[in-house]
């Protein structure tokens, strides 16, 4: 059922509302026509208002159950959540952009719900458009058997492309760092007041990186440079496109279990070194979950094994680059975490051939780290003890690795 409305709705978007509005500008959301209602026996009701008609899509997903409903392309910023779902049957709701050139609405649901009806109106006069979307409950069976996304190559992961070396002036290779922002897009990471981890580790990101081109050492791309949503699987995939030497992911959580502070840096491990790393890697996979990427299908256990076999290689150096990293910011002051070298199954980390790590530059639950992140100051020296640690793993790993070539 789903996807006959998926290919209905983009279709109808695509030709009949074309004749009332031009698509290629931004649509906005408009907040005094949008809400989530109760409807009682006869379901849940979407409305959502838009300043003009642009294609869509909609598809349910499970493991949790969600409706997503994907836009080209809608600015979300004047929609306020609490306004916008007013019923206890929608879990959470999550908005923002999704891919380049789309944007995405996520709802998770408390119990299954089918998509009854959908429609989009576009106002001949003034280009504005309604789009309702009824959802009536079913049970748990139907909602499996309907459940997916539609399968379109190239929507998510990008083609395989590796960028050539650039040699330095003395012959030798710049290290090739990726970087990349945590979160982004529809996923807005941790939020404490006014501020989102997305946007201080999108600042954070662009600095480091011009700390690192500032030295001529390094070559830096980034999983993101604005913000869009990234899955964990695309940023792996960048990463090998890019042809990376080094995997940096940035991330400035909030926990409320204990008083988490200070920086701490994640290699990968499939048991977490302990129950606040565990948590806070099933957390960086749900992100993924709730806005709705689709991981049916994603295991391989014959893959599974030949990637752990080339990460026999890879671990050692992970584990090495982390230590260098805690080094380097320890040496401007930090503050570290008690324990800044910690382990858990990061799916972001699991590139097999690529030295991995996760940096958490602090947590915004914690005041004092929360101040610290939003100074310019203290991030430009946190930025130069990872330069100086990647510096230092980079003259390391070299020799380590001529041993054992020899």
């Amino acid at each position: 059922m789903s996807r006959i409305f998926y290919a209905l709705a983009l279709i109808w978007a695509l030709t009949g509302a074309a004749v009332a509005q031009d698509f290629s500008a931004l649509a906005r959301a408009l907040p005094e026509q949008s809400r989530i209602v109760d409807e009682g026996n006869t379901g849940v009701r979407l409305d959502l208002g838009l300043s003009q008609g642009v294609p869509y899509r909609v598809f349910t997903l499970r493991d949790p159950y969600r409706i997503v409903l994907d836009f080209q392309e809608v600015d979300w910023s004047g929609l306020n959540r609490e306004a916008f779902l007013r019923t206890s049957r929608i879990s959470s709701i999550q908005y923002g952009a999704y891919v380049p050139g789309w944007s995405r609405l996520v709802l998770e649901l408390g119990a299954p719900l089918a998509v009854e009806t959908v429609d989009l109106r576009v106002d001949e006069t003034t280009g504005a458009a309604h789009l309702s979307l009824h959802l009536k409950g079913t049970d748990f069976d139907s909602f499996a058997a309907s459940a997916g996304a539609p399968r379109q190559p190239g929507w998510d992961l990008p083609e395989p492309a590796v960028i050539p070396a650039l040699p330095q002036r003395d012959g030798t290779r710049a290290l090739r760092v990726m970087l990349d922002p945590g979160h982004g897009g529809i996923d807005p990471g941790a939020e404490v007041a006014d501020t989102n981890e997305k946007t201080l580790m999108l600042t954070f990101s662009r600095e480091l990186r011009e700390a690192l081109l500032r030295t001529g050492g390094f070559e830096v791309v980034m999983t993101r440079v604005d913000d869009q949503f990234v899955s964990l699987e695309r940023r792996i995939a960048l990463a090998h496109r890019a042809g990376a030497d080094v995997f940096i992911s940035l991330h400035a959580d909030s926990l409320s279990e204990g008083l988490a502070h200070g920086a701490v840096v994640y290699t990968l491990s499939e048991e977490a070194s302990d129950i606040a790393s565990r948590k806070l890697a099933e957390r960086h996979d749900r992100s993924d979950l709730i806005a709705g990427v689709d991981l049916s299908g994603s295991d391989d256990q014959v893959a599974d094994v030949l990637l752990d076999l080339a990460r026999q290689e890879t671990k050692p150096r992970s584990t090495a680059l982390a230590q260098s990293l805690v080094d380097g910011m320890a040496q401007q002051g930090g503050p570290m975490n008690r324990r800044p070298l910690r382990s858990a199954s990061f799916s972001v980390l699991k590139a097999a051939d690529i030295p991995s790590v996760l940096v958490e530059l602090g947590f915004l639950s914690s005041p004092r780290d929360l101040k610290n992140i939003s100074d310019p100051g203290w991030r430009a020296s946190m930025a130069h003890g990872l330069v100086l640690g990647l510096e230092n793993w980079r003259q390391d790993d070299l020799v380590k690795r001529s041993l054992v070539g020899q």
